[in-house]
């Protein structure tokens, strides 16, 4: 079959649909909710915490599990992760909400897990969805039993913890930040819920084509649950065709996830060619043909960071000192990003773009390190002229390290004419665009200076 033919979740021969009343108990709920991962080994995604040696699985594997905080964006396993370590260390899995728990209902839950300890030695994990909801005596509450050891903590959050968790909370918890699923993970995790008759939709007769699928993983922007929920309004609304499977396309897949396909594929040509074409557009300075690459991105789901370091290596490399002001600009817009995510992040980032579309232009500053790095690269490497040596340390003077050293502050315009390389080298050549253009009056004043003090054989000071 081509590459993009069909993944079947069952074998055409085998029974056709199950009516509803047919059906095991369960399937009511939603898919997302019955392929929640049962153990370590189920879970896909956030191998910098669970791969095999890494230490959140190696605290786990342990039960050697203290209080912990989980920190990431919806649908990244937050709370299923909670419920695997319940299991695994064998402890009583409570849950309180933010939003909708108030004191009592902690008081009730931490009473409990004071008796069940002291009767019958099980631990207890007491798991808060969106802990940051809590307020400041809701959180202090926790303190005492969390210090004691009567409950193990795992609160939840999609905000960051050191702003919106108190300190003494924080400072008794181990934090872990939980990332968005890879495009590859949410694609595996599609074609297990398809393979899957217990929990998932292999009960169906299901053909679901691969760009389909990796539409909808793309889409779901990191999100497993978002993907798995798309998957399933998809194969429970589309009726099966006269051979008796049901045919999952593209056409499909946009409609369950609401989101129509740009022709952009995450890892090949149309992504490296959008993200040319918007550079490109940067450093032409139309701003325009900039948005308009922009807005294709962000509408085919590509990640806010990568755009956004992008804008920054760009502020650096196409502005750089014709308007310093690109660089500040581009690390903010990069930082909301980063803090906010979509879709607001396309208001920070596409304020970037337009300033920098607009901004004078400068590439001196790249060229003038890379032809510094040309020299270390190829060249003797120069040794340090003895007046710059260090001569804080006893026995520098003996040795005659900072010997001569002339300090720039002690001189008029706080400059004074000194060979600062012990070499005859120019890597800098600012141009004449914007800012640069006053940078380069100085540097040539300053350049005739240290030629001066060269010829001369002692400093020069400024006019």
């Amino acid at each position: 079959m081509a590459r993009d033919d069909l993944f079947s979740s069952r074998p055409a021969t085998e029974a056709s649909n199950q009516n509803a009343e047919d059906q095991p108990a369960g399937r009511h709920r939603p898919l997302a909710a019955r392929m929640r991962p049962r153990t370590l080994d189920e879970f896909v995604g956030q191998t910098h915490l669970l791969a095999p040696g890494q230490l959140l699985r190696r605290a786990i594997e342990a039960d050697r599990i203290q209080s912990l905080i989980f920190y990431g964006p919806p649908g990244t396993g937050k709370t299923s992760l909670a419920q695997i370590i319940a299991r695994q260390t064998r402890s009583k899995f409570e849950r309180l909400s933010g939003v909708e728990s108030n004191v009592a209902d902690m008081r009730r839950v931490l009473a409990s897990a004071a008796n069940r300890l002291q009767n019958t030695g099980q631990p207890t994990i007491l798991f808060i969805d969106e802990i940051h909801r809590f307020n400041k005596s809701q959180q202090d509450v926790l303190l005492p039993d969390v210090e004691s050891g009567v409950v193990r903590l795992i609160g939840a959050t999609t905000h960051n913890p050191f702003f919106f968790v108190n300190s003494p909370l924080v400072s008794r918890s181990q934090i872990f930040e939980l990332r968005p699923l890879e495009e590859e993970e949410l694609f595996a995790l599609l074609q297990r819920a398809l393979a899957d008759a217990e929990r998932g939709l292999g009960y169906l007769n299901i053909r679901a084509e691969e760009v389909a699928l990796r539409h909808l993983a793309r889409i779901a922007d990191g999100d497993a649950r978002k993907a798995l929920n798309a998957l399933e309004i998809a194969a429970l609304t589309t009726e099966p065709a006269k051979d008796g499977f049901i045919h999952l396309d593209l056409t499909a897949a946009e409609q369950s996830i609401q989101k129509k396909a740009v022709v952009y594929d995450g890892d090949g040509d149309a992504h490296y060619d959008t993200i040319s074409a918007f550079i490109k557009a940067m450093r032409g300075s139309d701003p325009d043909a900039a948005l308009y690459w922009l807005a294709k991105m962000i509408h085919a789901g590509e990640d806010p960071r990568f755009i956004a370091r992008r804008i920054v290596i760009h502020a650096a490399e196409d502005v750089g000192l014709a308007d310093p002001m690109a660089l500040v600009l581009a690390n903010a817009a990069f930082q909301a990003a980063e803090f906010i995510g979509w879709p607001e992040a396309r208001i920070p980032i596409a304020e970037a773009t337009i300033y920098i579309a607009t901004a004078n232009k400068s590439n001196s500053t790249i060229m003038a390190i890379d032809a510094a790095l040309d020299d270390v690269k190829s060249g003797r490497t120069l040794p340090v002229p003895e007046h710059l040596r260090d001569a804080h340390y006893q026995g520098a003077k003996r040795l005659g390290h900072g010997e001569g050293y002339k300090y720039a502050h002690e001189f008029p315009g706080h400059f004074v004419g000194q060979d600062y390389l012990g070499a005859e080298k120019r890597y800098y050549e600012p141009t004449e665009q914007g800012v640069e253009k006053k940078i380069k009056e100085r540097i040539e004043h300053w350049r005739r200076l240290r030629q001066a003090a060269s010829a001369s054989g002692k400093p020069v000071e400024s006019e």
